[in-house]
């Protein structure tokens, strides 16, 4: 018998949760179908996630494509159907993905795996993504440097902690919730070990009963901690660049793994901090959001003055 996952309309890294809730319970090698027909819009996080959903099956599941035509185009636009391809039986129309047209898609999903991966991302977006971010988000050129070094970190994530491969997208649109601006968006998904798991296997790890995935995510995206040793110079760091970045241009930085979720959330959102007790999800789902920068707004160096004296 296949069991029926039903993909919510708008498809964020909140309302991934439905789909999470829906898959837990099942064992790996159920049969089941992701039902995807009444979408209308999914993020960069929506749809590298449902990717990695597919990849926690044994059994390879089906997937219904979107009904409505401009959803399922946009889908195809940013490479969504191309991998999916390779992970579920696809039903219904899939349009095919033009090459060389302008979009909001800054890259499209791209599938990571080893460092040459990592290297090969971060040299086809560099171009266009000073040109988002200078010209239409309106932040300083440095903020370019920061960026690509953010994209490699995120994606390194994959290839040091999950030991399977994942995905990247990176897209720019309107956020409307509460911000009202422009925000570019990176969204690294895999279901790998996860960070708590990662950290297990450090030789010199130590829990005790209060281990867990939500105090993994703390040690991680809050105090740096890794698997890796100290002498291992640069590697296990990535977060913490990463922190000081979205810091820097009041960005927002979500990471989900296991039962948990951490967000470091700016003025301008209401998230939760931790979430725990979600359903389980194996692997790390990454989201970082930069917005647009507006005339009056604080400069990076009154934005690190604040963030210290918090």
């Amino acid at each position: 018998m296949t069991t029926v996952i039903n993909v919510p309309p708008s498809l964020d890294e909140q309302t991934f949760e439905h789909v999470v809730e829906q898959l837990a319970p099942l064992a790996p090698d159920q049969k089941v179908l992701f039902d995807a027909r009444h979408a209308r819009w999914a993020s960069p996080f929506g749809l590298t996630a449902l990717l990695a959903a597919a990849q926690t099956r044994a059994t390879r599941p089906d997937f219904t494509v979107p009904e409505h035509p401009d959803t399922a185009s946009y889908w195809a636009r940013t490479g969504f159907f191309r991998h999916a391809a390779d992970l579920f039986d696809l039903h219904g129309h899939v349009p095919r993905q033009r090459e060389g047209h302008d979009s909001d898609v800054l890259l499209e999903i791209t599938s990571v795996s080893q460092s040459d991966d990592v290297h090969a991302v971060v040299g086809r977006i560099q171009q266009k993504a000073a040109e988002i971010l200078h010209g239409q988000l309106h932040l300083e050129t440095a903020a370019t440097m920061g960026f690509g070094m953010t994209l490699s970190e995120a994606c390194q994530n994959i290839v040091e902690h999950a030991g399977c491969g994942g995905w990247v997208a990176v897209q720019t649109y309107t956020f409307r919730r509460r911000l009202g601006r422009r925000v570019v968006v990176i969204a690294v998904c895999d279901a790998g070990v996860g960070f708590r798991k990662s950290l297990e296997s450090s030789p010199g790890h130590r829990h005790d009963d209060r281990w867990g995935d939500g105090r993994a995510l703390e040690s991680a995206v809050v105090h740096a901690v890794s698997r890796f040793r100290h002498g291992d110079a640069g590697r296990g760091q990535g977060l913490a660049g990463i922190r000081r970045f979205i810091a820097r241009w009041d960005g927002k930085l979500s990471v989900r793994s296991g039962t948990a979720r951490i967000a470091l959330v700016p003025t301008w959102d209401e998230d939760e901090p931790m979430r725990e007790g979600l359903a389980a999800f194996p692997g790390a789902q990454v989201q970082i959001m930069i917005p647009e920068r507006l005339p009056g707004d604080p400069g990076p160096a009154a934005r690190a003055r604040g963030t210290e004296r918090r």
